[in-house]
C-alpha cells in the first residue's frame, strides 16, 4: 500500500515496486488522478483506491479493499504529506493543525490499521517518507513542518518495537529535496535534486532485504550537508 501515489514521488515508488512485481495498492484523494498514474501497469496487480489523509474513514475503506483484492498486507509506504514554509514567528496553529493531521495523524492511523496484517505476514515492512527536516531543521525553512516529521521518526519508531517479534521492519526514509512539483515553487534548481525514481529505487531494495538486515532510517542527500 502507498499512499499519496498519483503523482510525484508516491508514484515513482508505486511504479518501482509493480515492476518488481508486487501487487501495489495505491491511495489518493483524486481516483481518476490515480488512475492515469498508473496506466499502463498490469490492472490484474492494481487497486486504485480513494483516500484522503484527512479523513478518517477512508484509511479502513482502503486497507479492507486492499485485503479484499489481494487477501493479504506485506508492506505500508506512508508518502501523503503537506509542507507550510511559514516561518515560526508567523506559524498559525491553523497552519501547524493541517501539518500535523496529514503528516502524523494519518500515518499514525494507517500504522495502526495495518499491523494486525503485517504481523500475519511475517516479514512485513513500513516505510514512512520523513524528510531530512526530520533529523534536522534547516534555518528559519519550515519549522512546523521539521516539527511533524520529526514526530514520524518517533513513530517509526514506536512501530518497531511493536512489530519486531513479529518479523516487522520498519524505515523512515529522509530525502532532502526531491525533483518532484511540491519543490518546484522553492526556487532551487531541480536538476541538482534527488530524481524520484532514485529514491524508489532504494526503497525497493530496502523493503526487500531480510529480516536480519534492518535500515531503521535511511538519510538521502542531494547536496554537502553539514550535519550528515
Amino acid at each position: 500500500m502507498i499512499s499519496g501515489a498519483n503523482r510525484g514521488l508516491g508514484n515513482a515508488i508505486a511504479r518501482r515496486l509493480h515492476d518488481d512485481g508486487y501487487n501495489v495498492s495505491v491511495g489518493g484523494r483524486d481516483l481518476d488522478a490515480l488512475r492515469r498514474s498508473m496506466e499502463g501497469c498490469d490492472p490484474d496487480r492494481v487497486l486504485c483506491q480513494r483516500y484522503d489523509a484527512t479523513q478518517p474513514g477512508t484509511d479502513a475503506e482502503w486497507v479492507d479493499a486492499t485485503i479484499e483484492r489481494f487477501g493479504s498486507l506485506s508492506g505500508l509506504v506512508n508518502n501523503a504529506g503537506i509542507i507550510e514554509t511559514t516561518e515560526l514567528e508567523a506559524l498559525t496553529e491553523d497552519g501547524l493543525d493541517a501539518m500535523w493531521a496529514v503528516n502524523v495523524k494519518a500515518p499514525f492511523r494507517m500504522i495502526q490499521l495495518a499491523l494486525p496484517h503485517l504481523r500475519t505476514d511475517g516479514s512485513g515492512r513500513v516505510v514512512s517518507i520523513a524528510s531530512l527536516s526530520g533529523v534536522r531543521v534547516m534555518g528559519t525553512f519550515a519549522p512546523g513542518y521539521a516539527m511533524t516529521k520529526h514526530a514520524v521518526l518517533a513513530l517509526s519508531e514506536a512501530t518497531k518495537q511493536a512489530g519486531w517479534d513479529d518479523g516487522i521492519r520498519v524505515t523512515s526514509v529522509c530525502p532532502g529535496y526531491i525533483a518532484t512539483d511540491m519543490t518546484s515553487d522553492f526556487g532551487g534548481d531541480q536538476a541538482t535534486m534527488i530524481d524520484a525514481s532514485d529514491l524508489a529505487e532504494l526503497i525497493s531494495t530496502t523493503i526487500s532485504l531480510p529480516n536480519t538486515a534492518s535500515v531503521a532510517q535511511l538519510n538521502v542527500a542531494c547536496r554537502l550537508e553539514p550535519h550528515f
